[in-house]
């Protein structure tokens, strides 16, 4: 849905313009209870993520995943290193496959602003994750994990391409979530392709806040 996102200082409520009021502990959209507003301004998504971050009840329990090849050049690999840095400022838990290349990176930048970062293996062996990964699933059903990443995520980052991560995006819209492309990734219908991480995290806010 388009909704205009408010938010009253004085009362600390973020709410919509249907009259719906965003409860961080439960991190959804409840029915306001009635009275008046007082002080409520226009905020844009991902301002108002920040604004929840700072609330410690405030605790996403859906990740975001961040998908990619194992196989990048350097410049790809910082961008999803700052790509995890960026969504572990929210207070976001990333799901990744939890191998190298891209999901190294983002794992990356997840551990650098001590954020959570989910690997989820395709082997049964936890010691093939990769240095970066905070919690990590050695599911053991091989590539069968793309279809576990691309469900359980609130919504998708893919950045560059692969046959991997192509079958993740695929998976991805299947389920109907939202598929946000850096870096070249696959252009299949659907996807959203943006040019910079700070595009890629208003795309991630708005999936995160149903707007």
């Amino acid at each position: 849905m388009n909704a205009t996102l408010l938010l009253d200082r004085d009362a600390r409520c973020l709410l919509r313009n249907d009259g719906r009021v965003f409860d961080p502990a439960r991190c959804a959209w409840t029915d306001r209870p009635p009275g008046e507003l007082r002080t409520a301004e226009s905020i844009g998504v991902v301002d108002a993520m920040r604004w929840l971050a700072r609330d410690a009840s405030a605790k996403w329990r859906v990740p975001v995943g961040v998908i990619g090849p194992r196989d990048i050049d350097p410049v790809r690999y910082a961008l999803a290193e700052s790509l995890g840095a960026a969504l572990a400022g929210l207070r976001l838990p990333v799901l990744c496959g939890g191998r190298g290349g891209v999901m190294e990176a983002v794992c990356k930048g997840v551990r650098s602003a001590d954020g959570v970062a989910i690997g989820l293996l395709p082997e049964g062996d936890p010691a093939l994750a990769n240095a970066y990964a905070g919690i990590v699933i050695a599911t053991g059903i091989g590539e069968a994990r793309n279809a576990l990443i691309a469900r359980a995520a609130a919504c998708l980052v893919a950045v560059g391409d692969s046959y991997g991560t192509l079958s993740e995006v695929a998976l991805g819209r299947q389920f109907g979530k939202r598929v946000i492309g850096l870096a070249g990734a696959a252009d299949v219908g659907g996807v959203e392709h943006v040019d910079d991480v700070e595009t890629a995290l208003q795309r991630v806010a708005e999936a995160m806040l149903g707007c």
